[in-house]
């Protein structure tokens, strides 16, 4: 520009028609051009063209106009005081161009493999990318919370028009006659009166038998629960907590308490009892016995049949199934509960070959009005 008078002057470049040449298209090297013209127009800067076919490699250093299209491209870097060679797509070969508004600029080839537009390119491709996701996750958050409200209405729906419109059934009166329905052979307990017996009004007439097992909190006694005019007696289990385990009996009872537990594959509840013997204060949960063991035992001790492993499993599946579900099988709600200890010596076998599962010492009530911190509180195993 003449600072005297205002006006911008022409560049000074390197003009040489198509020539063949030595210069590789690596680092930088020089035109070789001996021609230097002044641009005919104020507005055009310095252009170097280099380009490879086959084995053929040209150089051509010229002047031209910035706003006008060279070889199907726009001169988008000519303010650059260096000729800095970027690589252009070309059907016929490999091929660099430059402009720059240096004098004689167009003489010292600089080749690089960095585009400075390519970072633009990504960003716009990932700019599309990102507005081509927002209407899915727009649309995907939206699915999900109308089928978490239709979800939520569902149940509420559910549980007002259970307590509108079922009538609560009367309970079969579990006296001596239905309380416990065994035989010589110390079959089950019925299914119909478990969970039932008149908890904490006095202690059962028990008398201890043997040990059957013994785990980490608690002993568990094969027992006679004793008719209250004869001699006759009913065989139960006992699991026996002491002192310091309250915590663990306590789950249990709570667990075994939720009348809506009640399932034939899970292990039927007579009742809970706080007991002061010789050794101190004791807890006793009383329960079905089975007499063939837990599955861990039956497995090592027998060989199963595939029909034999279909009831096993099934069965098991079924008690599973029942403890997470938040709804019984006649469709009351139900407070969802989780085992969390969930092994073979926790699953007993009945006399008709199906599984039940005890020990919910360490089991979690998935209460919906729980918060996240107060699942967190509920400890890990």
């Amino acid at each position: 520009r003449n600072k005297e008078s205002g006006l911008k002057m022409s560049n000074l470049c390197k003009f040489c028609d198509i020539k063949v040449t030595t210069c590789s298209n690596q680092h930088q090297c020089k035109s070789n051009c001996n021609i230097t013209s002044i641009c005919e127009n104020s507005s055009e800067v310095c252009v170097a063209i280099w380009r490879q076919n086959d084995e053929n490699v040209t150089l051509e250093t010229i002047c031209h106009d910035p706003q006008k299209i060279l070889y199907g491209y726009f001169l988008d870097d000519y303010k650059s005081e260096q000729c800095l060679m970027r690589e252009k797509k070309d059907d016929g070969g490999l091929m660099f161009m430059c402009s720059c508004t240096g004098e004689e600029c167009n003489d010292m080839l600089i080749f690089t493999s960095d585009d400075p537009h390519k970072p633009e390119e990504k960003d716009e491709i990932s700019k599309v990318t990102i507005i081509s996701l927002v209407p899915l996750l727009v649309i995907s958050v939206a699915v999900i919370v109308i089928f978490y409200a239709y979800r939520t209405h569902k149940k509420r729906k559910l549980n007002k028009a259970w307590e509108k419109n079922v009538k609560p059934k009367k309970h079969k009166d579990c006296s001596d006659v239905c309380a416990i329905m065994l035989d010589d052979d110390r079959s089950d307990i019925s299914s119909t009166c478990a969970n039932n017996i008149n908890h904490n009004t006095e202690l059962l007439p028990i008398e201890l038998d043997i040990v059957v097992g013994k785990g980490r909190f608690a002993e568990v006694y094969k027992a006679k629960l004793k008719q209250n005019t004869s001699e006759q007696y009913e065989t139960v289990a006992v699991k026996i907590f002491p002192y310091e385990e309250y915590a663990s009996w306590k789950t249990e009872k709570d667990i075994f308490s939720d009348v809506n537990l009640k399932h034939e594959n899970i292990l039927q509840f007579l009742t809970a009892e706080e007991r002061k013997t010789d050794l101190g204060k004791q807890y006793w949960l009383i329960t079905a016995f089975h007499a063939k063991g837990n599955l861990q035992e039956y497995l090592t001790r027998h060989i199963i049949s595939w029909e034999d492993l279909w009831k096993l499993g099934g069965s098991l599946a079924r008690g599973i199934a029942h403890l997470h579900s938040d709804h019984t099988p006649c469709g009351r709600p139900k407070t969802p509960i989780v085992h969390r200890d969930l092994k073979s010596s926790n699953i007993l076998v009945k006399n008709d070959l199906t599984c039940c599962l005890c020990d919910f010492g360490l089991s979690l009530r998935l209460d919906p009005s729980l918060s996240v911190d107060d699942l967190a509180n509920s400890g890990q195993v």
